[in-house]
């Protein structure tokens, strides 16, 4: 049987992160270190959110900085890691029949390379990129998680790239550690709880679940991602939580990992999976 590649979401939250060494980074330099390394990355970040379903295909994908305000610093950094154009087409194929662009303009935007700068800071993992079609429903996302998930068996490590809880409205950017909103906390404990459980209709259907869902998710493109993941899981693997926090009291650094490293398979603890 085929080795199955875990797939995880990480919670970027700050575009720092890319230069900070602090517990979140540390965290996904570990998580890095304890898989076998991948043949390839298909990420699925935030910060691609349009109309309409788009792979990149280049074989040298340019480093994206979508973001201001921030020190030249973070301008300066570069994450030269090639592209595979075979996934991009091995994508489009289990999608089809959805249309799928191949893109050539698109690259890596930081919700992609500030993560992966850490999990594999040599940057020799070829890294393609697939779009969030902004005017799709929740569920519509998780039904295209679950063609994505036989790339796991081929090698393929499937990222998520948002934040669970994502409200930078009511973000504390002073210098000061702010302590977690209480809904926050509620919200992304309430989550992990159905994630567990395999309880995978309520999270899709994130709008029902009351005002702590609408404060911790008021726009969808940073939460969409995880769907990507989850749908991913098969009913026997285990879900777990690499990496844990709240940063500015308002973004979930939560990272949710399913399967076990790719290096460690047999040691994985087994959880029963419900199917929506």
């Amino acid at each position: 049987m085929a080795e199955i590649f875990p797939a995880v979401f990480f919670g970027h939250g700050n575009p720092m992160n890319a230069l900070l060494d602090n517990t979140y980074t540390q965290a996904w330099q570990r998580i890095g270190q304890e898989m076998r390394k991948p043949k390839a990355i298909l990420s699925i970040s935030a910060h691609w959110f349009v109309p309409e379903t788009g792979v990149t295909i280049s074989t040298s994908p340019r480093t994206i900085h979508d973001f201001g305000g921030f020190p030249e610093q973070l301008f300066q950094v570069q994450y030269p890691a090639p592209g595979d154009p075979a996934l991009a087409r091995r994508v489009q194929k289990l999608l089809a029949p959805l249309e799928v662009n191949l893109d050539q303009t698109w690259g890596l935007d930081h919700g992609t390379w500030s993560v992966l700068r850490h999990v594999y800071p040599k940057a020799d993992v070829p890294i393609v990129q697939l779009s969030i079609d902004e005017t799709k429903s929740p569920l519509f996302h998780f039904e295209i998680g679950r063609k994505l998930a036989p790339l796991r068996e081929e090698g393929v490590l499937i990222i998520g790239s948002g934040n669970l809880v994502h409200n930078l409205h009511a973000y504390a950017w002073g210098r000061h550690a702010q302590d977690p909103y209480d809904w926050a906390v509620r919200f992304e404990q309430e989550a992990k709880q159905m994630m567990l459980a395999g309880e995978y209709k309520p999270l899709i259907d994130y709008e029902s679940l009351g005002p702590t869902a609408l404060l911790s998710i008021p726009t969808p493109d940073h939460y969409l991602p995880m769907l990507y993941v989850l749908a991913t899981r098969q009913s026997s693997e285990s879900i777990s939580f690499p990496v844990e926090g709240v940063d500015g009291g308002s973004i979930s650094m939560l990272a949710v990992q399913v399967g076990a490293p790719a290096a460690s398979v047999s040691k994985t603890r087994r959880e029963p999976a419900k199917r929506t």
